[in-house]
Formats: C-alpha cells, sequence, structure tokens
C-alpha cells in the first residue's frame, strides 16, 4: 500500500523560474498565493481598493480582467499604483495584450482556446512580451478549450488540457520565448490533478494551480483543499489560486492556510478547537468563532487551543501556545503548557487576549 507523504514535499518538482514583478515564480521559490479583483477594471479606485484589501490578506500576486477598451486604457494607473505585481486577464482581443504589456503589468495571461486567431499573433507577442521582460501564463481551462481539441477527445480530458498547453507553448518557443507558466484548470478535482501529473512531466515550466469555478465557500474550499493537497505534497506546482464564489480575500486566506497546513509557509494563527459533542459543556462553536474574531491580525504567530471537556481539553491544551479548558461554567487558562489561572466562560476570550498581549512569543 502506498503511503501518502505529508508535510512539505520532500523532493519538488525541478522548473524553470520566472520573475513576475518582484515575486519568483518556480525553481526553489516559496509557493505564492494569487486572487483576482472582481470590480470592473476600468473604475480604478475600487479595483485598487481591492487590491490593497487582498495585499493586507496576503495575496503575492494580482490578477485583473481586460474584457474592454476601457479596461485596457486603466491597467497603467493600476500597474503603478498597486503594491503587488498585476496580472492582466486576456480573452478574445489579442490587442488587449499589447496594452497590458505597455501598460507594465507584470505578466499576462492569456487563455488561447478564446482568443481569436491567437496562433497568429503568437510572434508578436513573443517578441513584445520578451522586449519587456514580461512573462506569459498560457492559462487552459476545461470550458474555453480550442474547439479542435474537444473534436478530437470529445470532452476536457486530462490529455486534451495538456496537449492544448503544450501546443500554445511549442507556438511561443518556435520564437525563442520561453518565459512562460502554464495553468491547466477544470472544476473536477480528480480531472485537475490528473492534467497537472501529466503535465508536469512533459515540460519544466513552472505551474500555477487552480480547480476553476469551484464553487460556493464550503464546496470551493473542499475541492481546491483536496487537489493542492495532493499535488503540492507530491512537489507539484509553484503559485497557487483558490477560485471561490465569495469575496477574493477568502480566496487568499483558504490558499494560505493550504499552504501553512502543509508546511509550506510558516504558521501563523492557528486555532485548535474540538468539533463539540455530548460532553461539551461550554458552545464551543460560538466560542471558537469568538477566539478567532478576537486573535484575527495577530502579528505574532500562535497555536491557540479552544477546548469544550475534560477529556481532550486538557491535553491539547498543554500542547498549544495559548489555550482555555473548559467546564462548568468555567475555562482553565493555560499558557505554554501550564494553567495559569481559572476563570468564569464570560471572561475567556477577555482573558486569552490580555495574556496573549502581555507576554513575549517570540
Amino acid at each position: 500500500m502506498t503511503m501518502v507523504q505529508l508535510g512539505p514535499p520532500k523532493i519538488r518538482r525541478k522548473s524553470r523560474q520566472v520573475l513576475v514583478g518582484g515575486v519568483p515564480v518556480g525553481g526553489d521559490a516559496p509557493i505564492s498565493v494569487q486572487s483576482m479583483t472582481t470590480a470592473l477594471t476600468s473604475n480604478v479606485d475600487e479595483t485598487l481598493q481591492q487590491i490593497a484589501e487582498l495585499t493586507a490578506a496576503g495575496c503575492q500576486i494580482v490578477r485583473v480582467a481586460v474584457p474592454s477598451q476601457d479596461d485596457a486604457d486603466a491597467l497603467p494607473e493600476i500597474a503603478r499604483r498597486s503594491k503587488i505585481p498585476v496580472i492582466a486577464d486576456i480573452h478574445f482581443q489579442p490587442r488587449y495584450v499589447f496594452a497590458a504589456i505597455d501598460a507594465g503589468c507584470a505578466a499576462v495571461r492569456v487563455n488561447p482556446g478564446n482568443i481569436r486567431q491567437f496562433d497568429d499573433k503568437v510572434r508578436e507577442i513573443a517578441q513584445a512580451a520578451s522586449a519587456a521582460g514580461v512573462p506569459i501564463r498560457i492559462g487552459v481551462n476545461a470550458g474555453s478549450l480550442d474547439k479542435r481539441l474537444l473534436a478530437k477527445y470529445g470532452k476536457a480530458t486530462p490529455e486534451a488540457l495538456v496537449e492544448s498547453a503544450l501546443w500554445e507553448c511549442s507556438l511561443f518557443e518556435e520564437h525563442g520565448f520561453q518565459d512562460i507558466k502554464i495553468s491547466v484548470k477544470h472544476h473536477d478535482p480528480v480531472v485537475m490533478i490528473a492534467a497537472y501529473r501529466k503535465l508536469a512531466g512533459r515540460c519544466d515550466y513552472p505551474l500555477h494551480l487552480g480547480v476553476t469555478e469551484a464553487g460556493p465557500r464550503m464546496q470551493g474550499t473542499v475541492k481546491s483543499s483536496v487537489a493542492f493537497g495532493v499535488l503540492l505534497a507530491a512537489g507539484i506546482g509553484d503559485t497557487i489560486r483558490v477560485s471561490l464564489s465569495a469575496p477574493p480575500v477568502e480566496e487568499v486566506k483558504v490558499g494560505s492556510q493550504i499552504l501553512e497546513s502543509l508546511g509550506l509557509r510558516p504558521r501563523q494563527l492557528e486555532i485548535v478547537s474540538c468539533p463539540s459533542c455530548g460532553r461539551a459543556q461550554v458552545d464551543v462553536y460560538k466560542l471558537a468563532e469568538q477566539v478567532t474574531a478576537a486573535f484575527e491580525g495577530f502579528p505574532v504567530p500562535l497555536r491557540v487551543a479552544v477546548m469544550g471537556c475534560v477529556v481532550n481539553g486538557p491535553g491539547e491544551a498543554r500542547e498549544a501556545d495559548l489555550g482555555v479548558s473548559s467546564g462548568n461554567g468555567k475555562g482553565q487558562i493555560f499558557v505554554r503548557g501550564e494553567v495559569i489561572r481559572t476563570v468564569p466562560e464570560s471572561k475567556i476570550v477577555e482573558t486569552l487576549v490580555e495574556e496573549a498581549l502581555s507576554r513575549d512569543w517570540t
């Protein structure tokens, strides 16, 4: 029986590295987290506000949609004022690729399946991108696969997704351009995993992981966690975007937590809380939510245990930096494994925050 490898991969897939603005992607660079704005790109102020919120949440690269000329016209100011690298997301009109490069965007994402006469423009795009030092992401999606490949395979199979991506790469390679990263996204994690595994074995380009149209927050989080966990634990993947039908900041939070859970990014706040059961003598759901809210943005990484009974509570609380084991209307407060006081249930959150702020956690 094959054992599943958990934690940081012992062997990471060897890939070339590209620079997206100041963020290296691929090679031995840390896995980066991306998201995408939802505001109209032509609304510069709203787009920049979203970018600022994403940056504060830990986003390292942001993508903006460019479906119209007004959006293309907004790119220079957005690229100049953003604190993180901006990628222009181009569909249908190849002229916007050149506009994005001229605007100073850090990279351009193209979807070959829905750009008219894209193959005929590859030479010009390669020359412009090369001259400006702008990498290209070839983003193949199951929902917009080239009609020729749909006819060949019947649907968006892993083989079809990989063939599409590598075909477009070969066109750029003919013109000496290899500053490329690739994504082959599908809404089904099983198909997506198979596609990236095949792709990883056939090229050394850095890979952008994503489960496209993953769904609402809960479903999308599960799909992305499963798919990313399998691939990243095998050393496959260089940058990620969690796609959720939710505010973009939530995508960044989920992506960051996936990397933290796999040991691929330093842990920030971690709440260890029990699922509750008939033994619980406190409303664990409510207490865990209150503690999470109270510690949001805490500047030092902490593991905080929120436990509802005496079975596992004391043990888990002792293992955490800070914790509470609750019961009979009271809470035992633990700091680094030691009980430091017992407080009424109504004072638990307040006391945990007080203890966190009063101590040196370095």
